[in-house]
């Protein structure tokens, strides 16, 4: 049954694919549209019904002439199942006398130069007599009528069930007929389209299945069909019992014995080796490894485990991963470094400009660990914003040193085991992503990059922070210890540098084993040395450009990096400057003429309308407004504080998103205002009679911390004097209710964030004085600094004697006394 793949016509545009969709509404052929000859084609082992669709592949010379004759006129044929499959030219004699009319639905020419033709029945019909057999065979016919069927009788509906019953056990009992033929026996309703359907796909002989044809009576032709089917179903259930007695009689001892010989012959036959040659390959394999006394023991024990588990048997392909996971780690194996201390510093230099401090540090610690052979490796934690050139400096790090570079990301580890591996006990165990580094590196002191570790996640699967504190501590990574290689692994010698954005993030614990480097961000100098040097060249590689194609004029790299990149780091500035040889990359390719310099205009022309201004100083001609300096993860920013008073009854309100840090510096510097009110010469009226607002703008933007109580009391003593702030002026530092001004963090970003917005004097604390000297003087060109340790030197500083030119005039009442 079902023998015959359904068939999909692709881009059909005629209305046959109607028919060939829904065959049980396909009408007759009417006699009035048959030829009075009908050509008639004789096929082989098949016979064909009325309403099914089936492919026949014509080869015999008479039918390729038939077919294509018919194919151009009305497509109708005749089709006569052939009774000798075996003769090549068939007799008429060999034919027999009753058929089906056709229509070609589909003709298609292959390569090989035979025809394939598409073609659904339509009428039963009778030879009447064979009228010629040249150029092809031609008779006349008559068609044969169906009577019409009450198919709500009784007797109908029950053969109809029948026959869809028999059908049904038949897809059962063989598996090799497709699923979807249940589905096309489900949509049919019609008993005519059903009978000839079944007749079709039926596994018999094509007597029988012309017998069927034959029959004159639809219910008869039902009838006969169901008995074929029963026979059918009688074989293979035979057929079934059979294979259940025969699988049944032979034990499983035989069943795992005979296969384990196929695979044996296989085996021989492919080259591969059996069990007991791998763990003599194994073996030798480990002989030339230098184990420490634990890990050679646990080897040879896993070993001969593994000769005694099944190769059939689930745990062998677990325990032969991990013994090649232990053969494959470089146990004991070290590239040799490079001590040319000259050479290392010119692969540093040529690779990042600045940065001076970290170079230094290797250059240290090259020196140290060429005197000192057996030097442990230090671990290093390059903190700083994005962008700066972090995780890139690694790899200069390890060409330096010529040692093997692996990187490990840890922006959202969240799993323990991604660190410290899985115990094989569980389904899928791996080892951790540290000693898969190790492995793929194939060496025992590569330079290790752990990328972003300040983005560690801790939740129920553990804290990966924790098992990083074995890793990065230089007295316990020598026996590092991975859940699944379950022994010690040396990590002492592994150069491991870390980065981050926030130290705030890292676990305290774990950021105490780190050496922290800072790395702050570039001055403009900088920024411009680094795209001549290293951007620009890069862009123009990546973009198949020639360093003869354009020049970039020193006016152009400025407006990129004033007017549309501020940042610490310089990789909007790469992008930017990406867009601008992509845009002379266009010209080159389509041959058209372009201006080989790039200059300012040409900046402005690509990359559209200045995103930032080229001073963001927004003058003192308003009082309550001063300029403060905050630091983020992307550097240093300029902020203004601006305070406003309104008639009310004393009320503060403070706005911009601030944190709570901000918001305690804002109440303390009130606090001392009010107590130093008569010093500064405030009436203590208005601090009654005028409600005060504090604002820090660009309110969508969270803001916090401990660097605005001087700029916020210096906004407050402003708008309450009405005195300008000193013009050029920014300030950053922390107040007390005493008045002391506290030191703060970030400098040298805050720096770069007011030489970048036009300031020109800088307000700090006292002790803030070292992290200044720890600056290069070049960054500090055009730059003023005043120290100071109380308010009254920042207002001594800030405030102007002089009022702004429109001042508010303060309307104040006495307060009446009450009992």
């Amino acid at each position: 049954m079902f023998k015959a793949n359904p068939i999909q016509l692709v881009q059909e545009e005629s209305d046959d694919l109607i028919q060939l969709i829904n065959p049980e509404q396909d009408s007759d052929i009417k006699p009035e549209d048959l030829p009075e000859e009908l050509s008639i084609l004789p096929i082989k082992n098949t016979v064909l019904f009325p309403g099914v669709v089936i492919p026949i592949t014509v080869g015999r010379q008479k039918s390729i002439k038939l077919v294509k004759k018919a194919y151009q006129g009305n497509r109708i044929i005749g089709v006569i199942a052939q009774k000798n499959s075996q003769a090549e030219e068939p007799i008429i004699d060999d034919l027999y006398r009753t058929g089906t009319v056709a229509r070609i639905i589909k003709m298609l020419v292959l390569p090989d130069g035979n025809t394939t033709i598409i073609i659904q029945g339509k009428n039963r019909f009778t030879v009447k007599e064979f009228v010629q057999e040249e150029p092809y065979l031609t008779a006349r016919i008559a068609l044969q009528s169906e009577p019409i069927l009450n198919a709500n009788n009784k007797e109908s509906r029950a053969l109809v069930q029948s026959l869809k019953d028999a059908a049904t056990k038949i897809l059962k009992l063989n598996p090799e007929i497709p699923q979807e033929a249940q589905v096309a026996l489900d949509n049919i309703s019609s008993m005519s389209f059903l009978v000839h359907f079944l007749s079709s796909n039926l596994n018999a002989e094509v007597g029988d299945k012309q017998k069927i044809l034959e029959t004159q009576n639809i219910t008869d032709r039902g009838t006969l069909l169901l008995q074929y089917m029963l026979k059918d179903i009688q074989m293979l259930e035979i057929k079934h019992e059979i294979q259940k007695k025969v699988h049944t009689d032979i034990d499983q001892q035989q069943r795992d014995y005979f296969l384990r010989q196929q695979i044996k012959v296989l085996q021989d036959e492919l080259g591969y080796d059996g069990p007991d040659k791998e763990v003599e390959k194994f073996r030798r394999r480990a002989e030339t490894k230098q184990w420490t006394k634990q890990a050679a023991e646990h080897l040879n024990k896993e070993l001969d485990k593994l000769l005694r588990i099944n190769p059939m048997a689930a745990e062998y392909p677990v325990a032969m991963n991990y013994v090649e996971f232990m053969l494959d780690l470089p146990w004991a194996e070290y590239t040799e470094d490079d001590f040319d201390l000259k050479r290392a510093r010119k692969v540093l230099d040529h690779d990042h400009f600045g940065l001076e401090k970290v170079k230094n540090r290797i250059l240290e610690y090259l020196a140290v660990l060429k005197l000192k052979q057996d030097m442990k490796g230090p671990i290093l934690c390059l903190y700083g914003p994005p962008g700066v050139g972090k995780t890139s400096l690694g790899r200069s790090i390890a060409k330096a040193l010529q040692r093997k570079y692996v990187r490990m990301s840890l922006g959202g580890v969240h799993d323990e085991a991604e660190i410290r591996g899985h115990r094989k006990t569980y389904v899928g165990a791996m080892p951790g992503k540290i000693l898969q580094h190790i492995k793929k590196s194939q060496s025992s002191n590569p330079v290790f990059v752990l990328d972003e570790i300040d983005k560690v996640k801790a939740d129920f699967r553990g804290d990966p922070s924790s098992a990083l504190l074995e890793v990065l501590d230089p007295e316990q990574n020598s026996t590092f210890g991975d859940n699944y290689l379950e022994v010690d692994y040396d990590l002492s010698k592994v150069l491991f540098v870390a980065t981050a954005n926030s130290l705030d993030t890292i676990h305290p614990a774990l950021r105490d084993r780190m050496e922290i480097i800072e790395i702050t961000g570039y001055t403009q100098e900088e920024k411009v040395e680094i795209a001549v040097k290293h951007l620009i060249p890069k862009q123009l590689k990546e973009h198949g450009l020639r360093a003869s194609d354009v020049k970039f004029s020193k006016d152009a790299i400025n407006k990129t990096i004033n007017s549309y990149t501020r940042e610490s780091g310089v990789r909007s500035l790469e992008r930017k400057i990406g867009t601008l040889v992509r845009h002379i990359a266009k010209s080159v390719a389509m041959e058209e003429e372009y201006d080989k310099v790039i200059s300012d205009e040409t900046v402005r022309k690509v990359l559209g309308a200045e995103v930032f201004d080229e001073e963001l100083y927004q003058g003192n001609d308003i009082a309550g407004v001063v300029t403060g300096l905050a630091w983020t993860q992307v550097g240093g920013e300029i902020l203004f504080v601006e305070s406003s008073l309104s008639r009310g009854k004393g009320a503060l309100t403070i706005s911009g998103q601030l944190g709570d840090v901000m918001k305690e510096s804002a109440v303390a510097a009130l606090s001392y205002l009010k107590s130093n009110a008569e010093a500064l010469q405030i009436d203590y009226r208005l601090f009654q009679q005028y409600d005060l607002h504090i604002h820090v703008p660009a309110g969508a933007v969270p803001k916090d911390g401990p660097s605005a109580g001087i700029t916020m009391f210096t906004s407050l003593a402003s708008i309450y004097t009405q005195r300008k702030v000193k013009a050029k002026l920014a300030m950053t530092g922390e107040i007390t209710l005493r008045g002391k001004v506290l030191p703060v963090g970030g400098i040298k970003e805050k720096i770069l964030a007011a030489k970048r917005s036009g300031i020109k004097e800088i307000l700090l604390s006292a002790k803030n004085r070292r992290d200044i000297e720890e600056i290069e003087k070049n960054y500090l060109k055009g730059l003023t600094f005043h120290y100071v340790d109380n308010v009254e030197e920042v207002l001594k500083i800030a405030l102007l004697k002089d009022r702004i030119t429109v001042p508010m005039k303060f309307v104040l009442t006495d307060q009446k006394a009450t009992a």
